[in-house]
């Protein structure tokens, strides 16, 4: 198998300058997946193992795979933006992959705070007409962030959330999934804790089949 390429660089964001990494095994990658982390103001930046271990499933998997600093994290500038500014660094993110992969359909997942803005960037890609082809949210903290302002990503969602999460309550999230307009598919986690200690490869296994081309798990 070959030797993943591993490309750094700054992309022109609405708040300055982003750091981003792609890492991609193949000269013709089925899709684009980007990947958004934890919660810039309590240490969540895109080298988080959940993350990487998104990143790394979807390079695998025969994808691009993008992860990147939201602003105020790492060498990105700015500050934090509760959210919605860091919607905006996922839409400037995928502007300039875009720009290399037109034509590749979008996988969009997140963990944690990260879930937030994925569904929130999937909610803006749907009202433009160019929805992702999957959205995976790990850990999605409902009871801190206005997940019911989300109301569609146009295409299928996959939750996944650990029974013993210790910082998102489980109950809320299993609540939530019953009602919000989503419709997601929930795979429940147990013996995980919030950052799927010791559950990382059946995590990577549960993303790796919602990923295009692959057979569901």
């Amino acid at each position: 198998m070959a030797v993943p390429a591993v490309e750094r660089l700054v992309v022109s964001g609405p708040a300055g300058n982003l750091e981003t990494v792609i890492e991609c095994r193949t000269e013709t990658p089925s899709f684009v997946a980007l990947v958004c982390h934890p919660h810039p103001l309590f240490s969540g930046t895109m080298n988080n193992k959940v993350v990487t271990t998104l990143a790394r499933s979807a390079r695998d998997a025969g994808g691009v795979a993008v992860r990147f600093n939201f602003r105020g994290v790492g060498a990105s500038s700015g500050a934090y933006g509760e959210g919605f500014g860091e919607t905006e660094d996922v839409l400037a993110v995928l502007s300039a992959v875009r720009e290399r992969y037109p034509q590749l359909p979008l996988w969009l997942a997140g963990f944690s705070f990260g879930s937030f803005v994925a569904a929130r960037s999937a909610n803006v890609l749907a009202d433009n007409g160019q929805p992702p082809c999957h959205l995976l949210l790990v850990a999605p903290p409902v009871h801190n962030f206005d997940f019911s302002a989300i109301e569609q990503a146009g295409c299928p969602v996959t939750v996944v959330q650990s029974d013993d999460d210790e910082v998102v309550p489980a109950a809320e999230v299993y609540r939530w999934v019953e009602q919000t307009p989503l419709a997601p598919e929930l795979v429940r986690v147990s013996d995980a804790g919030h950052f799927f200690h010791g559950k990382l490869v059946p995590l990577a296994a549960v993303a790796t089949s919602r990923m295009p081309g692959q057979p569901l798990a």
